[in-house]
């Protein structure tokens, strides 16, 4: 599974929240300033190419639903972007956003509580 472009994974946040539809579909969910038509109409085919969606001709148009999970890709992407940018642990991660100060004390006593748990299941 490749990784998708930022356009192309905007896209994407809308068809797995609408779950299926029509283009106009996901371009009236899109938020401001939204692409014309025919770009939109271009990245949902290229995804379709992609395996990312399928489509379902109904009359004289198509409804495109995903063929990937949103978990799926998220847990992929997640893998390649620890390994990338903090050598394969998620450890410097958690320490990364610590020192920007984008996580909080009480955020990570919520995830330890969460790993706690996990590992009684």
């Amino acid at each position: 599974m490749e990784k998708l472009s930022q356009q192309e994974e905007e896209v994407m946040q809308v068809v797995w929240k609408a779950g299926r539809g029509f283009i106009k579909d996901f371009l009236d969910e899109l938020a401001e300033p939204r692409p014309p038509y025919t770009t939109l109409a271009s990245t949902v085919k290229n995804l379709e190419k992609k395996g990312f969606l399928k489509s379902e001709k109904l009359a004289n148009s198509y409804r495109y639903s995903p063929l990937i999970k949103a978990e799926d890709y998220k847990r992929k992407f997640m893998k390649g972007f620890v390994s990338d940018y903090f050598e394969n642990s998620y450890k410097e991660l958690v320490e990364f956003f610590a020192k920007e100060e984008k996580i909080s004390a009480d955020d990570l006593k919520d995830i330890i509580n969460l790993i706690e748990n996990q590992n009684k299941k």
